[in-house]
Protein backbone atom coordinates (compact mmCIF):
# COMPACT_ATOMS: atom_id res chain seq x y z
CA UNK A 1 0.00 0.00 0.00
CA UNK A 2 1.26 3.56 -1.10
CA UNK A 3 -0.20 5.61 1.75
CA UNK A 4 1.40 9.26 2.67
CA UNK A 5 0.23 12.10 5.38
CA UNK A 6 -0.90 15.11 3.00
CA UNK A 7 -2.70 17.64 5.25
CA UNK A 8 -3.45 17.76 8.99
CA UNK A 9 -5.66 20.23 10.92
CA UNK A 10 -5.13 22.51 14.44
CA UNK A 11 -7.73 24.75 15.55
CA UNK A 12 -7.01 27.94 16.19
CA UNK A 13 -9.13 30.82 17.52
CA UNK A 14 -7.00 34.13 15.99
CA UNK A 15 -5.78 33.50 12.30
CA UNK A 16 -3.36 36.79 12.87
CA UNK A 17 -2.03 35.23 15.98
CA UNK A 18 -1.54 31.54 14.26
CA UNK A 19 0.40 33.20 11.42
CA UNK A 20 2.77 35.18 13.29
CA UNK A 21 3.95 32.08 15.43
CA UNK A 22 3.63 29.48 12.58
CA UNK A 23 5.09 31.88 9.97
CA UNK A 24 7.40 34.43 11.57
CA UNK A 25 8.62 31.88 14.53
CA UNK A 26 8.80 28.59 12.98
CA UNK A 27 9.38 29.94 9.93
CA UNK A 28 6.56 27.81 7.62
CA UNK A 29 5.86 29.12 4.63
CA UNK A 30 2.05 30.04 3.74
CA UNK A 31 0.39 28.18 1.15
CA UNK A 32 -2.95 29.16 1.05
CA UNK A 33 -5.38 31.76 3.08
CA UNK A 34 -8.80 30.93 2.26
CA UNK A 35 -12.02 32.31 4.01
CA UNK A 36 -15.29 31.07 3.53
CA UNK A 37 -18.89 31.62 5.18
CA UNK A 38 -17.42 33.74 8.08
CA UNK A 39 -14.30 31.09 8.27
CA UNK A 40 -11.16 31.08 7.65
CA UNK A 41 -8.61 28.62 6.99
CA UNK A 42 -4.99 29.02 6.19
CA UNK A 43 -2.52 26.17 5.10
CA UNK A 44 1.02 26.23 6.37
CA UNK A 45 4.04 24.10 5.55
CA UNK A 46 8.00 23.73 5.74
CA UNK A 47 9.80 24.17 2.42
CA UNK A 48 11.66 21.36 3.37
CA UNK A 49 8.06 19.13 2.60
CA UNK A 50 6.40 20.67 -0.40
CA UNK A 51 3.77 17.71 -0.30
CA UNK A 52 2.81 17.96 3.63
CA UNK A 53 0.32 20.77 4.87
CA UNK A 54 -1.02 21.53 8.03
CA UNK A 55 -4.33 23.10 8.28
CA UNK A 56 -5.01 26.44 10.35
CA UNK A 57 -8.98 26.02 10.89
CA UNK A 58 -11.32 27.79 13.27
CA UNK A 59 -12.40 25.44 15.96
CA UNK A 60 -15.32 22.59 15.10
CA UNK A 61 -14.99 23.93 11.43
CA UNK A 62 -16.72 20.85 10.28
CA UNK A 63 -19.86 21.40 8.24
CA UNK A 64 -21.90 19.00 10.20
CA UNK A 65 -20.92 19.98 13.68
CA UNK A 66 -24.18 21.53 15.50
CA UNK A 67 -23.12 25.12 16.86
CA UNK A 68 -23.31 23.10 20.81
CA UNK A 69 -20.12 20.66 19.39
CA UNK A 70 -18.31 23.97 18.03
CA UNK A 71 -18.84 25.47 21.12
CA UNK A 72 -17.56 22.55 23.08
CA UNK A 73 -14.35 22.61 20.63
CA UNK A 74 -14.03 26.22 21.07
CA UNK A 75 -13.92 25.78 25.09
CA UNK A 76 -11.57 22.94 24.97
CA UNK A 77 -9.39 25.00 22.77
CA UNK A 78 -8.93 27.55 25.53
CA UNK A 79 -8.55 25.13 28.02
CA UNK A 80 -5.28 24.35 25.95
CA UNK A 81 -6.17 20.47 26.09
CA UNK A 82 -6.51 20.07 22.16
CA UNK A 83 -3.10 17.86 20.92
CA UNK A 84 -1.08 19.80 18.04
CA UNK A 85 1.41 18.32 15.97
CA UNK A 86 4.95 16.69 16.22
CA UNK A 87 7.91 18.50 14.37
CA UNK A 88 11.73 17.67 13.77
CA UNK A 89 13.99 20.02 13.58
CA UNK A 90 18.19 19.69 13.43
CA UNK A 91 18.45 21.50 16.20
CA UNK A 92 16.21 22.01 19.08
CA UNK A 93 18.21 24.32 21.24
CA UNK A 94 18.08 27.09 18.59
CA UNK A 95 14.64 26.81 17.57
CA UNK A 96 13.73 26.63 21.52
CA UNK A 97 15.55 30.03 21.82
CA UNK A 98 13.73 31.50 18.85
CA UNK A 99 10.35 30.44 19.95
CA UNK A 100 10.98 31.51 23.75
CA UNK A 101 12.17 34.80 22.13
CA UNK A 102 9.00 35.64 20.44
CA UNK A 103 6.98 34.80 23.86
CA UNK A 104 5.64 31.22 23.03
CA UNK A 105 4.21 29.38 26.52
CA UNK A 106 6.68 26.94 27.23
CA UNK A 107 5.74 23.63 28.33
CA UNK A 108 9.16 22.33 28.01
CA UNK A 109 12.87 23.34 27.93
CA UNK A 110 15.09 21.21 25.63
CA UNK A 111 16.47 17.65 27.11
CA UNK A 112 17.76 14.56 25.99
CA UNK A 113 15.09 12.00 25.98
CA UNK A 114 16.02 8.21 27.12
CA UNK A 115 14.57 6.92 23.60
CA UNK A 116 17.21 9.06 21.14
CA UNK A 117 15.77 12.66 20.56
CA UNK A 118 16.53 15.75 22.15
CA UNK A 119 13.08 17.91 22.62
CA UNK A 120 10.87 20.59 23.96
CA UNK A 121 7.08 21.64 23.81
CA UNK A 122 5.34 25.15 23.71
CA UNK A 123 1.85 25.78 23.30
CA UNK A 124 0.73 27.83 20.20
CA UNK A 125 -1.15 30.99 20.70
CA UNK A 126 -4.64 29.03 20.67
CA UNK A 127 -3.01 26.71 23.24
CA UNK A 128 -2.30 23.76 21.11
CA UNK A 129 0.70 21.45 22.58
CA UNK A 130 3.37 21.37 20.04
CA UNK A 131 6.44 19.36 20.39
CA UNK A 132 10.06 19.82 18.30
CA UNK A 133 12.49 16.68 18.69
CA UNK A 134 15.50 16.47 17.43
CA UNK A 135 17.15 13.14 16.24
CA UNK A 136 20.03 11.97 17.42
CA UNK A 137 20.67 9.79 14.11
CA UNK A 138 20.03 13.36 12.33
Amino acid sequence: MDLKLRQCFIAVDDHDKALHFYRDVLGLEVRNDVGFEGMRWVTVGSPLQPDVEIVLEPPGAGPDISPADREAMARLLAKGVLRGVIFTTGDCDALFARAEEAGADVLQEPMDQPYGVRDCAFRDPAGNVLRFMERSDG
